[in-house]
């Protein structure tokens, strides 16, 4: 299991789409994601004070595209998604 850290408003603007693909994918190439370990730092580091965000629980065996554990942030290996976010891969929605 990855997470995927993303807006309500992103989330729900994409709603019937059989795909999820967060805008910041055509900046970077690749859909930020990361382990349960991970997920506090990146929470801290990046979305602290964020009132709107939704976490997305993927299971990594029904992702389409390519998955790499790359290294980033404190020289740790996150996940990182080269293409979108298939639904059937979306276990679990929470709000944060």
């Amino acid at each position: 299991m990855i997470y995927h850290v993303t807006t309500l408003q992103e989330w729900q603007s994409q709603g019937g789409k059989s795909e999820f693909i967060p805008a910041d994918y055509f900046k970077e190439g690749f859909i930020h994601c990361c382990t349960s370990a991970q997920l506090s730092g990146v929470l801290e580091r990046y979305f602290k004070g964020r009132p709107d965000l939704v976490l997305l629980y993927l299971d990594e065996s029904k992702l389409k595209a390519e998955l790499k554990y790359e290294v980033s942030t404190n020289d740790e290996k996150f996940p990182h998604l080269y293409g979108a976010i298939d639904r059937e891969a979306i276990i679990k929605v929470d709000k944060l």
